[in-house]
Protein backbone atom coordinates (compact mmCIF):
# COMPACT_ATOMS: atom_id res chain seq x y z
CA UNK A 1 0.00 0.00 0.00
CA UNK A 2 1.42 3.40 -0.88
CA UNK A 3 1.80 6.27 1.58
CA UNK A 4 1.21 9.75 0.36
CA UNK A 5 4.95 11.39 1.26
CA UNK A 6 6.02 8.39 2.59
CA UNK A 7 7.32 4.38 2.47
CA UNK A 8 6.89 1.89 4.62
CA UNK A 9 9.43 1.28 7.35
CA UNK A 10 9.85 -2.17 8.81
CA UNK A 11 10.86 -2.50 11.79
CA UNK A 12 12.30 -5.83 13.42
CA UNK A 13 10.91 -6.22 17.37
CA UNK A 14 13.04 -8.96 19.21
CA UNK A 15 13.88 -9.57 23.01
CA UNK A 16 14.78 -12.91 25.09
CA UNK A 17 11.76 -14.21 27.08
CA UNK A 18 10.93 -12.16 30.04
CA UNK A 19 12.60 -9.08 28.16
CA UNK A 20 9.28 -7.34 28.17
CA UNK A 21 8.91 -7.57 24.26
CA UNK A 22 5.04 -7.78 24.45
CA UNK A 23 5.05 -4.53 26.24
CA UNK A 24 6.81 -2.97 23.95
CA UNK A 25 5.00 -4.03 20.96
CA UNK A 26 1.99 -2.76 22.83
CA UNK A 27 3.26 0.32 23.31
CA UNK A 28 4.02 0.53 19.41
CA UNK A 29 0.03 -0.42 18.59
CA UNK A 30 -1.03 2.03 20.98
CA UNK A 31 0.93 4.65 18.50
CA UNK A 32 -0.77 2.83 15.46
CA UNK A 33 2.29 1.36 14.48
CA UNK A 34 1.11 -1.90 12.33
CA UNK A 35 1.92 -5.11 14.36
CA UNK A 36 2.93 -8.46 12.51
CA UNK A 37 2.85 -11.34 15.88
CA UNK A 38 4.69 -13.69 15.04
CA UNK A 39 3.78 -15.87 17.64
CA UNK A 40 0.71 -15.10 17.06
CA UNK A 41 0.81 -16.08 13.58
CA UNK A 42 2.40 -19.61 14.46
CA UNK A 43 -0.40 -19.84 16.97
CA UNK A 44 -2.87 -19.82 14.33
CA UNK A 45 -1.01 -21.99 11.96
CA UNK A 46 -0.60 -24.56 14.90
CA UNK A 47 -4.02 -24.25 15.99
CA UNK A 48 -7.34 -26.74 15.09
CA UNK A 49 -7.50 -27.10 10.91
CA UNK A 50 -3.98 -24.27 11.20
CA UNK A 51 -2.29 -24.33 7.64
CA UNK A 52 0.43 -26.30 9.59
CA UNK A 53 -1.31 -28.78 11.21
CA UNK A 54 -1.24 -31.70 8.48
CA UNK A 55 2.45 -31.06 8.14
CA UNK A 56 3.50 -31.13 11.21
CA UNK A 57 1.66 -34.47 12.48
CA UNK A 58 2.98 -36.04 9.38
CA UNK A 59 6.18 -35.20 10.21
CA UNK A 60 5.55 -36.11 14.23
CA UNK A 61 2.82 -38.23 13.75
CA UNK A 62 -0.63 -37.50 15.34
CA UNK A 63 0.59 -38.13 18.78
CA UNK A 64 1.94 -34.03 18.65
CA UNK A 65 -2.35 -32.97 18.71
CA UNK A 66 -3.77 -32.27 21.34
CA UNK A 67 -7.71 -33.15 21.61
CA UNK A 68 -8.78 -30.50 19.47
CA UNK A 69 -6.49 -31.09 16.72
CA UNK A 70 -4.25 -28.37 17.53
CA UNK A 71 -0.28 -28.54 17.87
CA UNK A 72 0.13 -29.49 22.08
CA UNK A 73 3.05 -26.90 22.74
CA UNK A 74 3.82 -27.66 25.96
CA UNK A 75 4.73 -31.61 24.13
CA UNK A 76 6.50 -30.40 21.20
CA UNK A 77 8.53 -27.71 23.88
CA UNK A 78 9.95 -30.69 25.33
CA UNK A 79 10.92 -32.16 22.36
CA UNK A 80 12.64 -29.34 20.54
CA UNK A 81 13.83 -28.81 23.55
CA UNK A 82 15.53 -32.55 23.97
CA UNK A 83 15.98 -32.93 19.96
CA UNK A 84 17.65 -30.02 17.78
CA UNK A 85 16.95 -32.02 14.86
CA UNK A 86 13.10 -31.99 15.84
CA UNK A 87 13.01 -28.21 16.27
CA UNK A 88 14.47 -27.71 12.98
CA UNK A 89 12.43 -30.25 11.41
CA UNK A 90 9.22 -27.94 12.99
CA UNK A 91 10.97 -24.33 12.00
CA UNK A 92 11.21 -25.90 8.54
CA UNK A 93 7.15 -26.31 8.54
CA UNK A 94 5.94 -23.25 10.31
CA UNK A 95 8.85 -20.52 8.89
CA UNK A 96 7.97 -20.14 4.86
CA UNK A 97 4.16 -20.30 5.95
CA UNK A 98 4.94 -17.16 8.94
CA UNK A 99 7.22 -15.35 6.65
CA UNK A 100 4.19 -15.81 3.64
CA UNK A 101 1.24 -14.49 6.23
CA UNK A 102 3.67 -11.85 7.89
CA UNK A 103 4.28 -10.45 4.12
CA UNK A 104 0.67 -10.53 3.74
CA UNK A 105 -0.38 -8.61 6.93
CA UNK A 106 2.89 -5.77 5.90
CA UNK A 107 1.40 -5.63 2.48
CA UNK A 108 -2.26 -4.77 3.81
CA UNK A 109 -1.08 -2.05 6.57
CA UNK A 110 -2.63 1.32 6.45
CA UNK A 111 0.63 3.09 8.03
CA UNK A 112 3.88 3.48 6.82
CA UNK A 113 5.53 2.05 10.54
CA UNK A 114 5.15 -1.78 10.35
CA UNK A 115 6.26 -3.97 13.37
CA UNK A 116 7.31 -7.44 12.87
CA UNK A 117 7.06 -8.81 16.38
CA UNK A 118 9.56 -11.73 16.18
CA UNK A 119 11.09 -13.48 19.22
CA UNK A 120 13.52 -14.98 17.59
CA UNK A 121 14.60 -12.67 14.98
CA UNK A 122 18.74 -13.06 15.53
CA UNK A 123 18.31 -16.95 15.48
CA UNK A 124 16.17 -17.39 12.42
CA UNK A 125 19.08 -15.93 9.98
CA UNK A 126 16.77 -14.71 7.99
CA UNK A 127 14.86 -11.40 9.19
CA UNK A 128 17.42 -9.09 9.73
CA UNK A 129 17.59 -8.79 5.65
CA UNK A 130 13.82 -8.48 5.41
CA UNK A 131 13.74 -5.72 8.02
CA UNK A 132 15.13 -2.10 7.57
CA UNK A 133 16.00 -1.66 11.23
CA UNK A 134 16.42 -3.99 14.19
CA UNK A 135 14.98 -2.69 17.60
CA UNK A 136 16.15 -4.65 20.89
CA UNK A 137 13.91 -5.35 24.23
CA UNK A 138 17.20 -5.87 26.38
CA UNK A 139 17.15 -6.32 29.77
CA UNK A 140 19.40 -8.72 32.14
CA UNK A 141 18.66 -12.66 33.03
CA UNK A 142 18.28 -12.52 36.20
CA UNK A 143 15.32 -9.88 35.38
CA UNK A 144 14.26 -12.49 32.67
CA UNK A 145 14.12 -15.11 35.10
CA UNK A 146 12.71 -13.42 38.06
CA UNK A 147 9.63 -11.86 35.23
CA UNK A 148 8.76 -15.72 33.92
CA UNK A 149 8.74 -17.79 37.22
CA UNK A 150 6.64 -14.89 38.73
CA UNK A 151 4.06 -14.77 35.39
CA UNK A 152 4.07 -18.68 34.17
CA UNK A 153 4.87 -20.44 37.42
CA UNK A 154 7.92 -22.51 35.51
CA UNK A 155 11.13 -23.50 37.66
CA UNK A 156 13.88 -21.38 37.52
CA UNK A 157 15.37 -24.11 35.63
CA UNK A 158 12.59 -24.40 32.89
CA UNK A 159 13.13 -20.46 32.58
CA UNK A 160 17.13 -20.87 32.16
CA UNK A 161 17.04 -23.81 29.48
CA UNK A 162 14.41 -21.51 27.10
CA UNK A 163 17.49 -18.69 27.75
CA UNK A 164 20.14 -20.95 26.83
CA UNK A 165 18.25 -21.63 23.76
CA UNK A 166 17.57 -18.16 22.79
CA UNK A 167 20.56 -15.88 21.07
CA UNK A 168 22.26 -14.31 24.10
CA UNK A 169 22.44 -10.65 25.15
CA UNK A 170 25.19 -9.85 23.28
CA UNK A 171 24.67 -11.51 20.07
CA UNK A 172 20.73 -9.69 19.96
CA UNK A 173 22.55 -6.29 20.82
CA UNK A 174 25.05 -6.70 18.20
CA UNK A 175 22.24 -6.96 15.54
CA UNK A 176 20.82 -3.67 16.92
CA UNK A 177 20.12 -0.54 15.29
CA UNK A 178 18.19 0.26 18.54
CA UNK A 179 18.03 -0.97 22.02
CA UNK A 180 15.28 -0.32 24.63
CA UNK A 181 16.50 -1.14 27.97
CA UNK A 182 13.63 -2.45 30.08
CA UNK A 183 15.29 -3.01 33.37
CA UNK A 184 14.30 -1.16 37.00
CA UNK A 185 12.54 1.64 34.84
CA UNK A 186 8.78 2.48 35.37
CA UNK A 187 6.24 2.00 32.60
CA UNK A 188 5.87 5.78 31.84
CA UNK A 189 9.61 5.46 31.56
CA UNK A 190 9.94 2.89 29.02
CA UNK A 191 6.85 4.48 27.11
CA UNK A 192 9.19 7.56 26.61
CA UNK A 193 11.58 5.58 24.94
CA UNK A 194 9.56 3.54 22.60
CA UNK A 195 7.94 6.93 21.47
CA UNK A 196 11.06 8.43 20.59
CA UNK A 197 12.05 5.79 18.60
CA UNK A 198 8.60 5.74 17.01
CA UNK A 199 8.94 9.28 16.24
CA UNK A 200 12.72 8.50 14.76
CA UNK A 201 11.22 5.81 12.42
CA UNK A 202 7.92 7.90 10.89
CA UNK A 203 10.46 10.96 10.29
CA UNK A 204 12.49 8.54 8.43
CA UNK A 205 9.72 6.69 6.67
CA UNK A 206 8.79 10.04 5.18
CA UNK A 207 12.23 11.05 4.79
CA UNK A 208 13.68 8.44 3.12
Amino acid sequence: MAFPGARQLRIGLTGGIGSGKSTVSQILANLKATIVDTDRIARQLSGPGGGAIDAIAKAFGANVLDASGALDRAHMRTLAFADSEARRRLEAILHPLIGDEAERQARAATEPLVVFDVPLLVESGRWPAIVDRVWVVDCRESTQLERVVTRSGWSEAAVRAVIDQQASRSQRRRHADAVIYNDGIELHVLEADVRSLWKEAIALAHRE
